[in-house]
């Protein structure tokens, strides 16, 4: 007897994941969804900012590539907009003489960077890892058994729920990236005890990863910035120079 066949509504059939891809060089751009169309990725193409905007905001994909170099609207003004709308993933590509904007782009909310030129191989395993961490944040508790389901963490004014990717401070919502909520979940876990760089890219990175251990420097940075934009007495993320943050229960 044949099995029947599936369809696309099909509740058993793997959701095939989209990646929207943002540049003004058209080369780039085909060259790219060409490659991720071929490891299984829906691709969306923007070849200018603000159309891409608007189409980011509507209709999300599971995550963005950003060039930083555009007319009219650079990848920086993209994200920048973006994030007042919306925590999706963001890789930014970058040339090798833009490192200043890849440190802006991370202290703005960016989850990775790829310098160009750039293998195939590293650009789909970056969006792979920054996906396994977005799925996880996103899950909801009654998709996990009970045993799975992450705790609630409540921290003094700090309530973060990992199962539904929200965080409060106070009673008001912060919007985190993916990135940040792992790395805050990290130092909420063990109030008090010193976290090394190292440690921290441990728990927002996966082992396919490289990134330089001063990135999570930019990240808590804009932590720091989104938490005091609800309260500007924020100073919970502490540093110990030479040896890493804390998160002081307070």
């Amino acid at each position: 007897m044949n099995a029947p066949s599936r369809t696309a509504t099909d509740p058993y059939e793997p959701r095939q994941q989209s990646v929207a891809l943002v540049d003004d060089d058209r080369n780039i751009l085909t060259a790219v969804s060409i490659g991720l169309q071929a490891e299984g990725f829906a691709t969306r193409v923007y070849t200018d900012g603000e159309t891409a905007l608007k189409a980011l905001i509507e209709n999300p994909p599971d995550l963005a590539i950003f060039d930083i170099k555009m007319p009219r609207m650079d990848g920086l003004e993209l994200l920048q907009a973006l994030r007042a709308h919306s925590a999706l993933p963001v890789i930014f590509l970058t040339s090798k003489d833009e490192e200043p904007d890849e440190a802006l782009g991370l202290a703005m909310g960016a989850d990775d960077y790829i310098t160009k030129p750039f293998s195939q191989r590293l650009l789909v395993a970056r969006i792979r890892a920054i996906l396994r961490r977005s799925e996880f944040a996103r899950s909801q508790t009654g998709d996990a058994a009970p045993h799975e389901t992450p705790e609630t963490i409540a921290r003094g004014r700090l309530e973060l729920d990992p199962a539904r990717h929200q965080v409060t401070w106070a009673g008001q919502p912060v919007s985190l990236t993916v990135t940040e909520f792992l790395i805050l979940e990290a130092l909420a876990a063990r109030p008090g005890v010193v976290k090394s760089r190292n440690q921290l890219l441990d728990a927002a990175y996966s082992e396919d990863v490289f990134v330089d251990d001063r990135t999570i420097d930019s990240h808590i940075k804009r932590l720091r910035r989104k938490f005091r934009a609800v309260d500007p007495d924020f100073g919970a993320i502490e540093t110990l120079y030479g040896a890493g943050y804390s998160f002081a229960d307070a």
